[in-house]
């Protein structure tokens, strides 16, 4: 369940929100029913393997990939020691998307990328550790932020579920543009993460 302060938050400062989240109703627990890793490297291997993919679909390529590692997600050792091509047919995976978790795992080795430290670190520096790996981009690095490290306050302007969710509550006549976005979800914060689950959970779209 959403927390009680966030959700009254919501409610009080936007009038329009206060009317989607009557609409909507109570929230799942995030990532209820779908098996997500604990530990950073293993989420973002995930998200990877999901990337620009149905979350069913995301779902079975991550479950093969489990698959050929005795049900876990691989070490970084363990991708780099994998032959890329038998790799990419044994779990359906794209060549861009072994490259990407060879250059995740890449990262973690050399040290470049240091997941213990990521918890203490504001968000935007979290963005920038992240994006330095090729195949984690600004999309991928916020959906980490709000679903994995679970911060509060990620407005992910680029998602297109939450532009569109926007459009509807707000009865634009286009697509907000980032700076519209940020204007509509100043009042909601220090909870924004919270207002795009209600946004997502309005077209039925919540990311996997």
């Amino acid at each position: 369940m959403p927390p009680a302060r966030g959700l009254a938050h919501l409610k009080r400062s936007d009038p329009v929100l206060a009317a989607l989240i009557a609409a909507v109703g109570p929230l799942p627990n995030a990532r209820d029913g779908r098996p997500h890793p604990d530990d950073h490297y293993g989420a973002l291997v995930r998200s990877i393997t999901g990337q620009q993919l149905s979350v069913r679909a995301a779902s079975a390529i991550y479950a093969r990939l489990l698959a050929r590692f005795e049900d876990r997600p691989p070490t970084p050792a363990e991708i780099l020691a994998d032959e890329p091509e038998e790799l990419r047919a044994a779990a359906g995976l794209s060549r861009a998307k072994v490259s990407f978790l060879r250059s995740l795992a890449e990262h973690v080795i050399s040290g470049d990328l240091q997941l213990e430290l990521l918890d203490a670190l504001p968000d935007e520096a979290v963005i920038a550790e992240l994006v330095a790996v090729k195949g984690l981009g600004l999309w991928t690095a916020q959906m980490f932020l709000m679903f994995h490290l679970g911060r509060p306050d990620v407005l992910p302007t680029g998602d297109l579920g939450i532009r569109r969710a926007m459009e509807r509550a707000y009865g634009l006549s286009e697509l907000p543009s980032p700076p519209q976005m940020e204007a509509l979800a100043e009042p909601w914060r220090p909870h924004r993460t919270l207002a795009c689950r209600y946004l997502w959970r309005s077209l039925a779209n919540e990311p996997g």
